[in-house]
């Protein structure tokens, strides 16, 4: 497995301060510590199906608190790269709400959180967009979302980084 960095994960120890500091654990199937032992186990299918590295919210609790400096993080990063890249996952929503985050942030160098939600929702889950609606429209009311996309200056920079990055991760 290949990280944006040195992700150090052979050097987990199994202590589990991992899952005892996310804040996230609640609703994953597996812990991290029980995801890298799958890892080292072989089970490499079921660690790319399981919901933990979409349910990481990337706060790097679990970074900051591994006595053995592990990415944590960026491994979940990865993990749910290898899971798009293969179609390894069980719902579609999280890797379409990632794919969908990408393309706006190619598009206009943020998040544009109306298109997404829109996007997300009308694909997903069309009636909860109903129980939504009184959120949506006091975030607009209030300024905290735009319905029209925002691009921000210094695209052709952002966009040439993005370019480098693609061309990178191709030849590794």
């Amino acid at each position: 497995m290949k990280t944006a960095g040195v992700s150090r994960l052979e050097m987990c120890i199994q202590c589990g301060s991992c899952g005892g500091s996310c804040p996230s654990e609640m609703d994953m199937d597996h812990t991290p510590r029980t995801l890298f032992a799958m890892l080292r186990a072989g089970m490499r299918d079921e660690v790319l199906q399981s919901n933990t590295p979409w349910i990481c919210v990337s706060c790097y609790h679990c970074v900051v608190r591994c006595p053995q400096n592990v990415h944590i993080t960026d491994v979940m990063y990865t993990l749910k790269a290898m899971a798009i890249r293969e179609k390894k996952y069980r719902d579609a929503a999280a890797p379409n709400f990632a794919e969908t985050f990408v393309e706006m942030v190619e598009k206009y160098g943020r998040s544009y959180e109306f298109g997404l939600a829109t996007r997300h929702y009308l694909k997903h889950a069309p009636l909860r967009m109903v129980s939504m609606a009184a959120l949506g429209l006091g975030m607009l009311k209030k300024g905290r979302m735009s319905m029209k996309p925002r691009t921000i200056k210094g695209m052709d920079e952002l966009t040439a980084i993005l370019n480098k990055a693609k061309e990178m991760e191709l030849a590794s």
